[in-house]
């Protein structure tokens, strides 16, 4: 399996980083390898947690309030969203149209 980062999915995780990073120093970089953790997780085993209306599967995060959704394509593993839990829910399941 290989992983792959929707280009709306790249920068809400970025975006998420420079803002716990503006808030303490070194709390962006926490945050992108508890991300980067769940992304191993996912790949070593996509089909772990379950199928969601619509296709998709979502990862909560264990320390920060974000989720990983993604959705299985083949061979690759597609992140379609980095969502904080608590805000716009399923804002950004348009994304998985055409995919």
């Amino acid at each position: 399996m290989t992983l792959h980062f929707l280009s709306e999915a790249s920068s809400e995780l970025y975006e998420a980083a420079e803002f716990y990073e503006s808030r303490e120093p070194g709390l962006g970089h926490r945050f992108q390898i508890e991300i980067m953790e769940v992304c191993r997780l996912m790949i070593q085993n996509p089909l772990l947690w379950r199928e969601r209306t619509g296709g998709y599967r979502r990862v909560n995060c264990p320390v920060f309030p974000y989720y990983v959704a993604y959705f299985i394509r083949d061979e690759r593993v597609i992140v379609a969203a980095v969502a904080h839990g608590h805000r716009r829910p399923g804002y950004w399941k348009d994304r998985l149209i055409g995919q």
